[in-house]
């Protein structure tokens, strides 16, 4: 009964950011709230967290976890899918795009007396940087001529340092 109800606390968590509704969201975390972010050099506590998740919330509108996977185990509640938003705001100092992006995310959240007491969120920054047009990936139509061009200047260095 204990595994259903962590399972409910941390839907509502996702439902409450998707929604817009921050301080419902926030309340479900606990005082001693920690986060373990990929790509953070250090954990985040429950400040930290939500000025972190306010900068993302403040940048991509309309957002909606799709969970395709939820799986529970004890206190763990493991939730893998997509997030979906469109970027409206500035994010990392850059200005909004109005492009509509799609991550995929993976989360585990702890829950400890009807309070999510500790979170680990996996997310594709790649995919996310690429979508907002912060990273250029070559596709393969482009990447034989990239690769000659490279190879030409190597092969100018090589042959003047001789």
């Amino acid at each position: 009964m204990l595994t259903e109800q962590n399972k409910v606390i941390v839907l509502q968590f996702y439902k409450a950011f998707d929604d817009r509704k921050m301080e419902q969201a926030l309340e479900l975390l606990a005082p001693n709230f920690v986060a373990h972010l990929a790509g953070m050099p250090e954990p985040l506590d429950g400040e930290g967290f939500k000025q972190f998740g306010m900068s993302f919330y403040l940048a991509f509108s309309e957002g909606q976890h799709i969970f395709d996977e939820v799986v529970v185990a004890g206190d763990r509640v493991v939730t893998c899918g997509t997030f979906t938003a469109t970027h409206l705001g500035e994010f990392q100092g850059l200005p909004p795009t109005g492009k509509r992006i799609k991550l995929s995310i993976m989360h585990i959240d702890r829950v400890e007396d009807g309070k999510i007491i500790e979170h680990w969120g996996q997310g594709d920054a790649l995919g996310l940087m690429q979508q907002i047009g912060i990273v250029f990936l070559p596709g393969l139509k482009l990447l034989p001529h990239i690769l000659r061009g490279v190879a030409s200047k190597l092969f100018k260095k090589s042959t003047v340092e001789y």
